[in-house]
């Protein structure tokens, strides 16, 4: 009896104990999701696609009720909005577009591929004819890719396609909305009527309109390594990048062992080349053009005499693999002036740096010691000192035994000479008769 009243008091004991361990587990079940928020501010540029994917990958590991990308912005690449807008869609949450003032061009695009768009009052939509740096409207074949992306969008969702298009290319218009000749951009109002967007007034509605009231809200940030990232795929660092890229290899070419010119090279074009591709600017077919250029770079240090075909071909590769490096998927006309200026500028920079240094070069003393300043001819062979025709004819005395070379004393100056044929005691006056170049033929000075 006592052995079964002790069991039941220990399995009571452990029961609560369990209970008590449970039960703040229990409460946190019970809360609801988190919701993220993910800023999509500014211009929309390539560094922005990685730092949107990697927040909605978060999100989903951490179960959240959904995530909400919070736009305002002008517009950008298209190749980055693309790339945003397939993430969305590949998203397995909620997504949602909070146009938090204006979503024009690219931010359509991104807003068009959530699951649903809210707009606080006052807010933008569309806009979305893609142009070149100057404004001017791009190729029928880009705008049509355009229209083609943004009528599958709307389609997805089951809303008016027409609208969509009309928001690429102002020849069509839209029903209700805008006339054939005018680009569509809807206010908030515009949009909740014809079904696109739904109007919110805060962050709290919000947070009500995607299903998760009182939701705790998450803010992502950009980490350290997207940082890094956008800072070395701007376009004021790249050049700098490739400017000390080749500088390195042009000097570790001309030197015969690998050090540190090639090690800061290779540093600088790796972290140029590997932001690129990070962002998805970079291919393969930049890849296979620079194992291209550094095969022919190589056959024409180390095979070919001099500097020929392999070398231009070499370095034209080269240039090629940085250009579309800078360049996306639909690449404007603004692009690849821009591409092509920051490579016209990187070589401009090589060449004053190796002018400047090459122009420094002689009047260094540690270099001047290692460098020849004699001359050659085919006459008079190599001469590795200036010929000192003044010499001639000045009289001094032997230091040394002549035997037949020795030193000589004439005035203020010891002199390396060298007798002309005959033994020539220390002490003896003799006379320099001939200079040529290091060498000073003496002769003695014979008594009246």
């Amino acid at each position: 009896m006592r052995r079964s009243a002790s069991l039941r008091a220990l399995r009571g004991i452990v029961l609560a104990a369990l209970i008590a361990l449970a039960a703040p587990h229990a409460g946190a079940a019970q809360q609801p999701a988190a919701v993220y928020r993910i800023p999509v501010t500014g211009t929309v540029e390539m560094g922005l696609a990685p730092y949107v994917e990697r927040s909605l990958e978060e999100a989903e590991k951490a179960g959240a009720a959904a995530a909400v990308l919070d736009i305002d912005t002008p517009g950008g690449r298209i190749d980055a909005a693309e790339q945003i807008a397939d993430a969305l869609r590949d998203a397995r949450i909620p997504t949602y577009a909070y146009v938090n003032r204006r979503a024009f061009s690219a931010g359509a695009m991104i807003a068009l591929a959530t699951d649903g768009i809210l707009m606080r009052p006052g807010s933008v939509l569309g806009a979305a004819t893609p142009v070149d740096g100057g404004g001017g409207k791009l190729s029928e074949k880009v705008v049509s890719a355009m229209r083609s992306e943004f009528r599958a969008l709307a389609e997805a969702r089951g809303l008016d396609p027409r609208v969509a298009e009309g928001m690429v290319d102002e020849t069509l218009g839209a029903p209700g909305v805008a006339a054939p000749g005018q680009l569509v951009s809807l206010s908030t109002g515009e949009a909740a009527r014809v079904g696109y967007a739904r109007e919110v007034g805060d962050w709290q509605g919000v947070l009500a309109a995607v299903g998760a009231p009182g939701a705790r809200t998450v803010d992502t940030r950009v980490n350290w390594a997207e940082r890094l990232v956008r800072f070395f795929t701007n376009p004021v660092v790249a050049p700098f990048l490739l400017t000390l890229g080749f500088l390195g290899l042009l000097i570790e070419l001309k030197t015969p062992a690998f050090g540190m010119a090639g090690l800061a090279g290779a540093t600088s074009l790796g972290l140029f080349f590997g932001s690129h591709v990070i962002v998805g600017l970079a291919g393969w077919e930049t890849l296979v053009l620079i194992a291209a250029s550094l095969v022919l770079l190589a056959v024409e240090a180390l095979v070919l005499p001099g500097f020929g075909v392999a070398g231009i071909l070499g370095i034209l590769a080269f240039c090629g693999a940085v250009v579309l490096a800078l360049l996306g998927n639909f690449p404007t006309g603004a692009d690849v002036t821009v591409a092509l200026a920051i490579v016209g500028g990187s070589l401009v920079a090589v060449g004053a740096v190796v002018w400047a240094i090459l122009q420094q070069l002689p009047h260094d003393r540690r270099v001047a010691r290692m460098i020849l300043h004699g001359s050659t001819s085919r006459e008079a062979g190599y001469l590795a000192a200036p010929v000192r025709g003044e010499l001639v004819g000045v009289e001094g005395v032997a230091l040394t035994d002549l035997r037949p070379s020795g030193t000589g004393a004439f005035g203020d100056e010891r002199v390396d000479v060298v007798s002309d044929g005959a033994y020539v005691p220390a002490g003896t006056p003799i006379r320099i008769v001939r200079a040529e170049g290091y060498r000073h033929v003496v002769a003695p000075i014979l008594a009246a």
